[in-house]
């Protein structure tokens, strides 16, 4: 029996715990999910009412495919509803973030002292001349700074563009030249897995000859300090300690830019997806409570990182919104040992934890000694997200993790798509191997590729949006048209990527991506960019990479690489370029098996057929080959 037709047959349900239910956001799904869908402006306007606005809007939407606006003529700035709003209320000194090291350092900050400290890099940042609608990269771990950088960016308008600190020398620098920054703020170091990992080295060769960057903002956390290499580089601590510790607001209007976000995509230049302050902050205030049940009371731990999408809206902006505490943790989750990710979790009084799938397996792979030696019962909610979760891992999760005082709930949206569109809610029943039914507001469907008409139940198709959402993404950075293609193929509606099925009771199973996009530990690269950084090697001639199943990542990297004239097939030259790959894109994009060829199967126009190494690798029929060159 194949995978797919084993997941159409899965029927088995988790029914949540009877307190959970009893006190969850949303007690009636039907009613709401009804409702959110017959009336949807005054749904949204609804929950719009509940954030504070410097003035209201004219009308909730306008929607003229493939263009969408929210809260027309409204004036906000997410950093109010996320910070001055609870400071200046009876959340003032409540707990906003806690944040710690893998060595055990720790920091806390208030929401007030959150305010104050994000009003100060704001300051700073002014005084460098960043300005309303200026592009700022931040090439930061998981830190308290790297948090307050996005926030003071929001603060002023500016738009800040957070690179994953694990990307190396290439995909750092494309995401400067794209966005044309003014500014980078980074650091010198991060920790990760016991290792020291230098940062600064790579902006340093990232920005060699970019004249858009002014200024380079370096936060020097080892000692001893290293040193500045140029005028245009600052201390960040220097910069910041002077500086007044409030910062007016900048009036935003809702449908102005806050952020840029890069994800990979079927070529090899990534995509700034661009997120707004009105409909981005109404969404992820809103997901917030309806999908992950976020209470005031809470300490929610997102095992994410603020280079990903997840990381923007539940680490810093769906939590505070909501006036929740933040646990942050720089480093592994399984460092110093497997069990340091639940002792964690006794030690703050987890509530609410959102994790990957991966991250399950990793647990499964350890057993469960590393969890019962702890007190896990203050962990009512586990939510898995970035890839599909198998229905092994969600049930031994269920079972062995939260037992019978928690749940565990699966979800699907995309970098995109900023907060959940898909997903099983606290108070509803799971099925294993499917990932829920659709938010309430979400009107989804699965279409087939070739007719365009809705898929049978069980059948699979493309999985699209018949609706914009506030929480959807505005247009790609510098290249509408790129986003136009979002809404072709099908009229009216948003173009997923991913194929999907539903079943007799309206579940859904996304199965993974229709396009050269893989997903490995749940983070989206595109074959492009890795055949690119392959063919950037003095030795390659072609490249091709594909996916592949993998136990623990859900997926793996393979490559197929025909060398130039003069150069040798070798261990050792497989290696090479194992490391030239890892740094040119970073250990995201090390391929796990590298295999050398003489030539690479292709169309008679010359493109090459990675479906067909694909089905090689796995044992299938490559389908119709008709097309092959000779």
């Amino acid at each position: 029996m194949s995978s797919i037709q084993t997941l159409i047959n899965e029927n088995r349900f988790f029914i949540p715990p009877t307190e959970l239910k009893d006190n969850a956001y949303i007690q009636d799904y039907e009613a709401i999910y009804q409702y959110s869908i017959s009336q949807p402006e005054r749904f949204w306007e609804g929950i719009a009412s509940e954030l504070e606005w410097f003035s209201k809007w004219d009308k909730v939407m306008n929607f003229n495919p493939p263009h969408h606006q929210w809260f027309i003529n409204a004036k906000t700035n997410i950093t109010y509803n996320a910070l001055d709003r609870h400071a200046k209320g009876n959340l003032r000194n409540k707990v906003a973030l806690i944040w710690s090291s893998e060595d055990g350092h720790e920091k806390i900050f208030t929401y007030d002292r959150l305010l104050r400290r994000v009003c100060q890099v704001a300051n700073a940042l002014k005084s460098f001349g960043v300005k309303k609608g200026d592009r700022v990269i931040i090439y930061m771990p998981l830190t308290p700074e790297g948090i307050c950088s996005m926030l003071a960016c929001a603060r002023i308008g500016a738009i800040h563009s957070v690179v994953y600190a694990g990307m190396g020398v290439n995909a750092l620098r494309s995401r400067i030249e794209d966005s044309q920054a003014k500014v980078i703020i980074c650091c010198d170091v991060t920790y990760r897995g016991g290792k020291r990992i230098s940062l600064k080295s790579i902006v340093d060769n990232a920005v060699e000859d970019l004249m858009c960057v002014e200024k380079i903002i370096v936060d020097r956390r080892q000692e001893p300090k290293i040193e500045l290499n140029s005028e245009r580089e600052v201390d960040f601590m220097d910069a910041i300690s002077s500086q007044p510790q409030w910062c007016e607001p900048e009036v935003m209007d809702a449908e102005d830019p806050l952020f840029i976000l890069y994800t990979s995509g079927t070529t090899g230049t990534p995509k700034g997806v661009v997120h707004v302050h009105g409909g981005y902050q109404v969404g992820t205030y809103y997901l917030s409570k309806a999908f992950f049940d976020m209470k005031q009371s809470d300490i929610f731990w997102s095992t994410s990182d603020i280079g990903w999408i997840v990381g923007h809206s539940y680490i810093v902006y769906g939590p505070l919104l909501n006036g929740a505490t933040i646990l942050a943790r720089e480093g592994a989750i399984d460092y110093p040992d497997p069990g340091i990710i639940w002792s964690t979790v006794e030690r703050h009084g987890v509530n609410i934890m959102f994790t990957a799938p991966t991250a399950i397996r990793m647990f499964m792979k350890h057993g469960t000694e590393f969890i019962d030696k702890y007190d896990l019962s203050t962990l009512r909610l586990i939510a898995c997200a970035g890839e599909p979760l198998n229905p092994e891992a969600h049930k031994w999760a269920i079972e062995n993790i939260v037992k019978e005082k928690g749940y565990v709930i699966d979800n699907w949206w995309q970098t995109e798509i900023a907060s959940p569109v898909l997903g099983t809610l606290p108070g509803a029943n799971a099925k294993l191997g499917k990932v829920g039914k659709p938010m309430p507001g979400v009107v989804v469907d699965i279409l087939n590729p070739v007719t365009g008409e809705r898929v049978k139940p069980n059948e699979g198709g493309i999985l699209v949006l018949k609706r914009p959402l506030p929480y959807m993404m505005r247009t790609i950075w510098g290249d509408d048209d790129r986003y136009k293609k979002y809404w072709e193929d099908f009229p009216g509606c948003y173009t997923s990527g991913d194929v999907a099925f539903y079943d007799e009771d309206g579940y859904f199973c996304v199965l993974g991506r229709a396009d050269d996009v893989m997903n490995v530990a749940g983070h989206r690269i595109g074959t492009a960019e890795v055949e690119g950084a392959f063919i950037s090697h003095t030795s390659v001639a072609e490249s091709a990479v594909i996916g592949l199943p993998d136990d623990l990542k859900g997926e793996r990297i393979k490559a197929f690489v025909v060398l130039k004239p003069g150069h040798e097939k070798s261990d050792n030259l497989k290696s090479i370029l194992r490391d030239h790959v890892r740094r040119e894109l970073g250990p995201i994009a090390t391929p796990s098996e590298i295999e050398f060829r003489d030539t690479l199967p292709k169309t008679r126009s010359g493109k090459i057929v990675r479906r067909l190494l694909k089905a090689e690798e796995l044992g299938e029929s490559p389908g119709d080959l008709s097309t092959l060159s000779d």
